[in-house]
């Protein structure tokens, strides 16, 4: 049997990576969606590749990939976010991900306060030598009514 509040926040990622237009494009998916913590994936596709010589997917797919699943991440998280969007968000290349593999990134909300949500977050590609990137970032955490 299936945990109800784990139901509800995988519904909740999906529903909003099928809302933002370039999730679709990117045809990324929703692999885990806990209590502050979103795991999506995009698949590597010839269209999305940076470096035509070596097959590298472009940074600029796995930046969309990790701000999205911070996102998710902030919505997914206790404090109830109606809404949210990216204020600041670091990430740092550690290594071009392997060409011709799916893209992981895991996003966890650490902290919150009345109006702000603090994410961190990886990037793996399948080939299992580490981060391809690592995030820092913060959201707008908007719960709706009076605060």
């Amino acid at each position: 049997m299936s945990d109800p509040t784990s139901d509800s926040r995988n519904r909740l990622a999906q529903q909003f990576i099928s809302a933002l237009p370039h999730c679709r494009a990117l045809s990324m998916r929703v692999e885990e969606a806990a209590d502050g913590v979103a795991v999506l994936s995009m698949p590597w596709a010839e269209e999305l590749v940076g470096d035509p010589i070596t097959g590298v997917i472009h940074g600029g797919a796995i930046s969309a990939l990790m701000d999205t699943s911070g996102g998710a991440a902030v919505l997914c998280h206790p404090a109830a976010a109606m809404s949210t969007a990216t204020m600041d968000l670091r990430i740092d290349y550690m290594r071009a991900a392997a060409p011709r593999e799916r893209i992981t990134a895991r996003a966890v909300c650490h902290h919150v306060t009345r109006s702000v949500a603090f994410v961190r977050a990886e990037a793996f590609d399948e080939s299992g030598e580490g981060p391809v990137a690592v995030a820092n970032g913060a959201f707008t955490l908007d719960r709706g009514g009076d605060r």
